[in-house]
């Protein structure tokens, strides 16, 4: 493991406040910040289908995830810090990042952010309306209430491994 360098990941339900904490934790470790809205919002957001189609959205996401860790492992490589706000909804996206990071000898620390599924709801309404720091693109309430299907919480065991950070 590199010890002096680390990737951290955040993940978490869809307005818990992981692109608030990314900023945060990129300006107190002088990090890169890697956000997966920021890539889809800019290569990807003026070409979405109406109605929204999950399979659409995903393999973009996919494919800016890929690049987003192959920068990010070069910066760790090279002394830096890496922060991914990727959002990794599911449990096989998490364990993918952190079986890469092992099999690649970089060190990664996972990072659990939530907050009540209504504060969630209200953040997101009103960073459209406020389209402030954290806005990438409008999340409609139908692909809010996609992605919050989608999302897959940790388990104990998951949680065991990961700093968690619970928004008000």
């Amino acid at each position: 493991m590199i010890a002096t360098t680390m990737i951290h990941l955040l993940f978490g339900p869809q307005g818990a406040g992981k692109s608030t904490l990314a900023r945060q934790l990129a300006d107190q470790r002088q990090g890169v910040r890697f956000s997966i809205d920021d890539w889809m919002g800019e290569l990807f957001a003026p070409d979405m289908p109406q109605p929204m189609n999950l399979p659409w959205i995903l393999a973009r996401v996919q494919r800016c995830e890929q690049r987003i860790w192959a920068v990010a492992t070069d910066v760790v490589r090279r002394g830096g810090t890496a922060v991914l706000d990727v959002g990794c909804m599911q449990v096989a996206d998490r364990a993918r990042y952190a079986a890469l990071a092992s099999a690649q000898g970089l060190a990664l620390r996972p990072h659990f952010v939530t907050a009540p599924l209504a504060v969630r709801r209200q953040r997101v309404l009103q960073r459209n309306q406020t389209r402030g720091d954290t806005f990438a693109f409008e999340v409609t309430p139908g692909m809010f209430t996609t992605m919050e299907g989608h999302f897959e919480p940790p388990d104990a065991a998951e949680l065991a491994g990961c700093a968690v950070t619970e928004t008000a």
